[in-house]
């Protein structure tokens, strides 16, 4: 099933309504009753200094979303963050980087106008010149709950890379390399190794798994791994093998 919603599709200079498969999902109600996996298939992660990985660069989001512009809302948090959800904000890719601010407020204006959220859905978002942008308000170093990923929304950091990337597309080096930063710092945090699998809850039954099921999946995986859609694109999904490499490089992992 795809994940299609009736909502904006970008073109150049334009606005036009359409079908877009917008590459996000309704944040979830609370946070799920977790269960503990057995102790030979996922010990418990405790927080060590010994796989940080530094932060990237993050422009903050008053850089694209003015104050005025901003809806006031509160954040929820759900520590720790075990896993990354990787999407596409299925806008075009032919785009000038300077121009991205504009290009997040029309998605901020899609998830939480037209959608009527209490925010934009992901996390962070990526350009294709590999500058990371501040999303969900909340606090970038925070366990912030996004609205990226239904029934996975607890527990993971929700990454958006700004273009389309079905089969075919060309996934810029500088954006591959900016998502690899942000998974080594985001889950080094709580010592995960990018390249293991972890155990989640599912909170929502719109997802690929009832309610309540206990699922395992790659600590850093792409939308259509949890949720019935075709993001991040099979171009950007293709990818994901040697994010999660560079990820835990960057983490000192061997």
């Amino acid at each position: 099933m795809r994940d299609l919603r009736v909502a904006r599709r970008w073109v150049p200079g334009a606005l036009v309504t359409g079908l877009l498969l917008l590459c996000a999902t309704a944040v979830d109600p609370a946070p799920p009753h977790r269960s503990e996996p057995p102790a030979a298939e996922a010990p418990v992660r405790r927080a060590s200094s010994a796989h940080r990985a530094p932060p990237p660069s993050v422009v903050p989001r008053e850089k694209w979303l003015p104050d005025a512009g901003q809806r006031r809302v509160r954040a929820r948090y759900a520590p720790p963050v075990e896993a990354a959800f990787v999407h596409h904000t299925n806008s075009p890719n032919a785009y000038d980087c300077a121009d991205v601010p504009r290009i997040i407020r029309k998605v901020y204006a899609a998830q939480a106008g037209g959608r009527h959220w209490d925010d934009i859905g992901y996390n962070f978002l990526v350009d294709r010149c590999g500058t990371v942008y501040e999303g969900r308000a909340g606090g970038t170093g925070r366990p912030v709950v996004g609205a990226h990923a239904q029934g996975f929304n607890h527990h993971t950091v929700g990454i958006a890379a700004i273009g389309v990337f079905t089969e075919g597309a060309e996934v810029p080096k500088p954006m591959r390399d900016a998502i690899a930063a942000l998974v080594a710092w985001k889950l080094g945090l709580a010592d995960v190794d990018p390249r293991s699998t972890v155990r989640l809850v599912s909170s929502n039954s719109r997802s690929k798994y009832p309610k309540g099921t206990s699922v395992r999946l790659n600590a850093v995986s792409g939308h259509s791994d949890g949720y019935s859609t075709q993001c991040p694109g099979a171009a950007l999904a293709a990818e994901l093998p040697a994010i999660r490499k560079a990820a835990a490089r960057l983490q000192g992992r061997r």
